[in-house]
């Protein structure tokens, strides 16, 4: 990913309110906004344009990240309907400044981040399919250069729609930092990542909750039932096994997991040597 300057805009002088975001040399721009501020985000000149647009919030039922990706020549109106969704908290809207983003344009930018949102894994999508475009093989690499700016712009803004879950298959996350948690007999594999840590495909946990863990830590039973109900862990034998990379918000929710109650991760997980993560990271 080549290097870039990001220019922010607070609107507001809050960064959780109402802001905007542009990269050097680059035709686009994003704005985005809390669900509270969205008469603001309606009233500006931006959302009158054709573009794409996020809508980011958690899963009332599941508790997991949810979103809605879409498009629209005037993104205004679309918006408007979109008030009967109840999961969303906040939205992010894409457009072009020179005001050359044609209706095909725009469905096949819709299409291309519904494509890498669910490749990432890391949010349930309401609308995992996309009507999409064809393009000319020109305007294709346009829209896939515009569509590299919208990456480095999504984590600023605070998606992380299309940012990929480190995999075990990359060279870098076998090299780098690989780290292994285990606990009778079993073994799991992973490392820490910008997000938190991840846990590789072919890990192994045990496969019943410590039964003070309903009492003393109830995050983790509920974690390792949403983890089976999604099939991101499986029963192979006498043990859990992870059917995919699935990544944590910390080492220790990651051990826990594996261990089937409270741990402490900094101490669970060791490298080659058997270092601790702790030791390692000073």
């Amino acid at each position: 990913m080549s290097s870039a300057t990001i220019k922010l805009f607070l609107v507001f002088g809050d960064p959780r309110r109402l802001r905007t975001a542009e990269i050097s040399n680059w035709s686009g721009k994003a704005i985005a906004a809390p669900r509270t501020e969205l008469d603001e985000l309606l009233a500006r000149d931006e959302v009158r344009k054709p573009g794409v647009y996020i809508l980011s919030g958690t899963d009332p039922d599941t508790g997991k990240a949810r979103a809605y990706v879409g498009e629209a020549e005037a993104i205004r109106d679309r918006l408007k309907q979109h008030k009967a969704k109840d999961f969303w908290v906040q939205a992010i809207v894409i457009v072009s400044k020179d005001e050359n983003l044609t209706k095909a344009h725009i469905r096949y930018l819709e299409g291309r981040l519904i494509e890498e949102a669910n490749a990432a894994g890391r949010v349930t999508l309401e609308n995992s399919q996309a009507s999409g475009a064809k393009l000319p093989e020109s305007d294709r690499e346009d829209m896939e250069v515009f569509l590299s700016k919208v990456r480095q712009l999504l984590p600023v803004l605070g998606s992380e729609l299309v940012t990929p879950v480190p995999r075990s298959t990359d060279q870098s996350a076998a090299a780098d930092g690989h780290l292994i948690c285990e606990i009778k007999g079993l073994k799991a594999d992973g490392r820490r990542t910008s997000e938190g840590f991840v846990v590789f495909k072919g890990s192994q946990a045990v496969t019943d909750s410590r039964p003070s863990a309903p009492l003393r830590h109830p995050f983790v039973v509920t974690l390792r039932d949403n983890l089976k109900a999604d099939g991101s862990l499986e029963p192979r034998d006498d043990h859990l096994v992870f059917t995919q990379d699935v990544e944590f918000s910390s080492p220790s929710a990651a051990a826990a997991v594996v261990h089937g109650g409270g741990a402490n991760g900094l101490t669970a997980w060791k490298d080659h040597t058997g270092k601790t993560l702790k030791a390692i990271e000073g």
